[in-house]
């Protein structure tokens, strides 16, 4: 058995854009990676002195922040990040593991302990609550206290707790919400809802005795704290929708509400001139955004696309980094005091939950870009950005793959002289194995098409079947291919949330108090804090 102080990581495959990142002091020369060990170690030594040097010349300024940015990839755990680090280098024909991604590069990191008030491992809504409220609460419901009895309607009127979104909006911030996901879903929500079940999207979703609460899409579109929210982009368009109006991109499709209330129509009477509503990338890219509007973009009847099939929507949908870009445009527009922005990456958890490795990795990757892009945009000594996690996946790499192995592919490992074996390593039954897995889920053998012989194709969720005993063979399967499903030895539907901890990157005003291992109910009250609320 291998030391486990040996090299670690591997690397590999796949994304639609590669986008050119330059290599800070934190990392060695790309050309580095090429070189025999003993040639490079004056580059790395000389690496590992830059970053120090940068270290000791960051400022640690706790000046008012006019601006906060809070990016939440959606289940985005340590590994995530790591894999997608390396997927993004190899996509640019680099071995991969010297790459960093936008995000690790802004200077103060910290771990988020994400437990919720009732659970171990928690889910988005009660994770989401606890950095946009201050407060941990229970799991499943969003925007009150832990003294609520979930799924009780009158428990949730009495016990709201005020969100950073709602604070910033009485001040007379600007403020937005932008997600991949249904922007009714759990973690855009947590910025203006306070429900006791995060699934009463709209009113078809509530049980009788509940509809003295509002259903989420109302809560959005009558929120009554300042003006309001000025942009909401996101998916989510039948939530919004009575049950008698034809979706404008599927005919097929209709709205949900029960009521029959249509909220975009709300949401234009009530913002008059300054209201706008779009459905497509075409009228986002057309919008004025210097006019002060109050903008409601909803892109999709549901979840927005993944990020690798985007290209295929007929109408067009933009990427997070354009509507990421698009939102930050709109706050500016309307002056002011500054403006909070929620940003989500939302589908690296549902690539996730579907035990697929591929997706997960390329929606990390675009979270990156949309990073990127507001770290271009803003000026960062008045803009804190806090990028982190809700909470984390049961996703690893492992099983000591050479360096710039494929990240999707098989381990081949490294021989006695140190280069890379040529054949895939083998487990004790002799068969081939991934970097990655999954600890659970819907990768078990044969639940993918791509690995053999199964019930349903990603994205599906597998039917209910008596899984097959032992592994399956990998040695005639491309792993890398995007509907494979990471080998999971527990088979579930749904590959379910971690209870590890959660990387924190920050810069900008106040950004180095979000160092070290907190609570993570403690970054709201460091982002409050920045904004002087």
């Amino acid at each position: 058995m291998r030391s486990p102080l040996v090299p670690l990581c591997c690397a590999t495959c796949a994304l639609a854009a590669c986008i050119h990142i330059e290599v800070t002091p934190s990392s060695p020369p790309a050309d580095t990676a090429a070189v025999a060990p003993a040639e490079a170690s004056d580059a790395w030594y000389r690496a590992g002195d830059e970053t120090l040097r940068s270290a000791l010349a960051r400022n640690m300024s706790d000046e008012p922040a006019r601006n906060v940015i809070l990016f939440i990839g959606d289940g985005m755990s340590l590994s995530t990040v790591t894999a997608a680090r390396i997927l993004e280098g190899q996509l640019r024909g680099q071995p991969g593991e010297e790459n960093m991604l936008s995000f690790e590069r802004l200077p103060w990191t910290g771990l988020s302990k994400t437990y919720s008030v009732n659970a171990q491992v928690s889910d988005s809504a009660s994770t989401a609550t606890a950095m946009l409220t201050g407060v941990k609460t229970k799991s499943e419901v969003l925007g009150v206290s832990a003294e609520i009895t979930p799924n009780d309607c009158a428990s949730a009127l009495a016990h709201p707790m005020p969100t950073l979104l709602e604070i910033a909006e009485d001040a007379g911030l600007a403020t937005g919400v932008v997600t991949t996901t249904r922007i009714t879903h759990a973690t855009p929500a947590s910025t203006y809802a306070h429900t006791a079940n995060r699934d009463w999207e709209s009113d078809a979703d509530m049980p009788p005795g509940a509809h003295d609460c509002e259903d989420t899409a109302r809560q959005l579109v009558d929120l009554a704290h300042g003006d309001g929210v000025d942009v909401a982009l996101g998916g989510g368009r039948v939530e919004f929708m009575p049950a008698t109006t034809v979706d404008p991109e599927y005919p097929e499709t209709r709205g949900a509400r029960q009521d029959g209330r249509d909220l975009v129509q709300a949401w234009l009477q009530r913002y008059g001139k300054r209201g706008a509503y779009v459905w497509n990338s075409a009228q986002l890219a057309t919008l004025d955004r210097g006019n002060g509007q109050h903008v409601l973009g909803l892109f999709e009847p549901s979840h927005m696309r993944f990020e690798v099939e985007r290209a295929k929507d007929v109408a067009g949908e933009p990427s997070l980094t354009q509507m990421t870009r698009a939102a930050i445009e709109l706050l500016r527009g309307r002056g002011g005091k500054g403006f909070f922005l929620l940003v989500e990456g939302g589908r690296i958890d549902h690539a996730h939950h579907a035990g697929n490795g591929y997706r997960a990795l390329h929606e990390t990757i675009e979270f990156s870009n949309a990073v990127r892009a507001a770290m271009e945009m803003t000026n960062a000594s008045e803009t804190l950005i806090v990028v982190t996690a809700d909470h984390s996946h049961v996703f690893d790499m492992g099983g000591y793959p050479a360096r710039g192995n494929p990240i999707l592919g098989k381990v081949r490992s490294y021989g006695a002289n140190g280069e890379p074996e040529p054949e895939d390593a083998k487990d004790l039954l002799g068969l081939p194995y991934t970097t990655l897995s999954h600890a659970n889920g819907p990768g078990y053998e044969g639940a993918s098409d791509v690995q053999g012989e199964g019930p349903k194709r990603f994205p599906h969720e597998p039917e209910s079947a008596k899984p097959a005993r032992g592994r399956s063979d990998l040695g005639g399967v491309d792993t890398t291919a995007p509907d494979y499903l990471q080998e999971a030895p527990v088979p579930l539907a749904s590959e379910t949330h971690s209870g590890t901890d959660v990387p924190v990157y920050a810069s900008g005003p106040a950004a180095h108090l979000l160092t070290g291992a907190y609570e993570q109910n403690y970054i709201f009250h460091v982002m409050r804090h920045a904004l002087r609320l």
